[in-house]
């Protein structure tokens, strides 16, 4: 299940159609968890517990850690993990750090 800006959900299509775009997409799972089931192509991976201070983080901080220019609170976020559960858990906290 993967979230998106406005809409819980998004199914994988609309996810590969987006990626076309300029979204950032990000994937929160821990690093364990991609080398084990795999790293999404072309998505950033902030594992959860790291997020809220990654998107707190100055942008050439940011930059440094992630090779990603930062997102701006205006710019196309989608959070991705294994079940849905830490991806809506993203948005919100994106949210209240005033991420649209």
């Amino acid at each position: 299940s993967l979230c998106g800006s406005g809409r819980p959900s998004l199914s994988y299509q609309e996810l590969k159609d987006l990626k076309k775009t300029n979204v950032l997409h990000i994937d929160v799972r821990e690093r364990w968890e991609l080398d084990r089931f795999g790293k999404i192509p072309a998505s950033l991976n902030i594992p959860l517990g790291e997020l809220v201070q990654a998107l707190q983080m100055d942008p050439t901080e940011f930059e440094e850690q992630y090779n990603q220019k930062m997102p701006s609170k205006s710019d196309p976020v989608v959070f991705s993990c294994l079940a849905g559960t830490r991806s809506k858990q993203a948005l919100a906290f994106a949210m209240s750090l005033g991420f649209s």
